[in-house]
């Protein structure tokens, strides 16, 4: 594989979500990664590209054996088991760094592996109801609304997952040693609520949704619904992106539009707005907009997005086997990452690897037969 991460090698336990899009993340960028797969696992599609995968029963000794002399070839491990698990496997942190010194043991959970709620079950949005983000989440006097799961699952698990292995990746090049990642959502999604904390924390921003400048309680930073259903997005904060706003839409002669951060006219002023935009549809309002200082775009669905000009020119979105998919990012003028390859079949690289790990076709052989191993 191509990329800045060209060289290492990550071994991943199969999981679902987070876990996958880490080492979706990692392969994407050149690390060579191999799936540890369950028996009769179902691999993930998209989050499962650019993989090799084998075929390993971890409840039998000789699936451990084979688990063990894998790691020693290895840079770094991502799980994402319950705390506890890896250790009854006997493939523990200790165990593993022992094995190899060098290893970084990347564990990744809802809750962290060491608190009051360790081994508590969760979901995405019971992690990111702890840690105060999903109370920002939603329109004014409304319930709280889940941003599906990216903030827990993906941008506080897996995404700092990612960072998280390359920075102790780093860090064994110069010190020669590996350690170990606790990667808890509850944590990662107060990381990402960073700059929210910091107005909070400045009397800028108040502890209630959808009254602040960023969570739909501004005119000027919301969607808007068309003539025709579809729906535009503006984000005109500062004061000149503003003023394009008022131009563009006929608003310069309309004074209560002067007072932009007034909170008294914020209510007054999205209804006017509501109504000033429902007079045309979504592409009528981009061939006005779109590009302009007003910062707009409009609100594409899944089947839109890959098409649009902008995207379509850059190649935010590729093909992979068939699927359309969203392309690696981000880009490097030097270690330019190669095409993702599509989701391995599960087991399908089992042998070729064993065989790299000095296991003779006899050995295979056996393995398959005591179904230690699925080719």
């Amino acid at each position: 594989m191509a990329g800045p991460l060209s060289g290492v090698r990550i071994i991943e336990m199969a999981g679902l979500g987070p876990g996958p899009f880490a080492g979706m993340m990692l392969a994407d960028h050149g690390a060579e990664v191999i799936r540890v797969d369950r028996p009769g696992g179902i691999p993930e599609t998209v989050l499962g590209r650019s993989r090799r995968s084998i075929v390993v029963d971890l409840k039998s000794p000789e699936g451990i054996a084979v688990m063990r002399k894998l790691v020693k070839t290895a840079d770094g491990l991502i799980e994402g088991l319950r705390p506890g698990v890896m250790e009854r496997l006997g493939l523990g942190p200790d165990v593993l760094l022992g094995d190899n010194p060098r290893l970084v043991y990347g564990r990744m959970t809802g809750w962290g592996q060491t608190g009051p709620l360790a081994n508590a079950v969760g979901h995405d949005i019971n992690y990111i109801a702890l840690s105060g983000a999903l109370h920002a989440y939603g329109r004014a006097g409304e319930k709280p609304t889940p941003p599906i799961n990216m903030v827990g699952d993906f941008g506080g698990g897996g995404m700092m997952l990612a960072f998280g292995m390359a920075a102790a990746l780093l860090s064994v090049h110069k010190t020669g040693k590996g350690q170990v990642l606790d990667v808890a959502m509850t944590d990662g999604s107060a990381v990402l609520m960073g700059m929210i904390w910091g107005f909070f924390g400045q009397g800028a921003w108040k502890d209630e949704r959808g009254v602040n400048m960023l969570d739909t309680g501004t005119h000027f930073y919301d969607t808007y619904e068309c003539k025709d259903g579809g729906h535009i997005s503006i984000g005109a904060i500062e004061p000149q992106f503003y003023a394009a706003l008022r131009r563009i839409a006929g608003l310069e002669n309309d004074a209560e539009f002067d007072a932009q951060m007034d909170r008294s006219h914020w209510v007054p002023l999205k209804t006017k707005l509501t109504a000033l935009f429902l007079t045309k549809t979504r592409a009528e309002w981009c061939v006005l907009m779109e590009g302009t200082d007003v910062c707009f775009a409009p609100v594409l669905s899944l089947t839109e997005a890959p098409s649009h000009p902008h995207n379509a020119a850059r190649g935010t979105f590729i093909n992979v086997g068939g699927m359309t998919q969203p392309a690696p990012a981000p880009r490097y003028s030097e270690t330019v990452t190669d095409m993702p390859t599509p989701t391995p079949r599960s087991g399908a690289d089992t042998a070729a690897i064993l065989g790299e790990l000095g296991y003779s076709d006899a050995d295979i052989a056996a393995l398959a037969d005591e179904k230690v191993i699925a080719t």
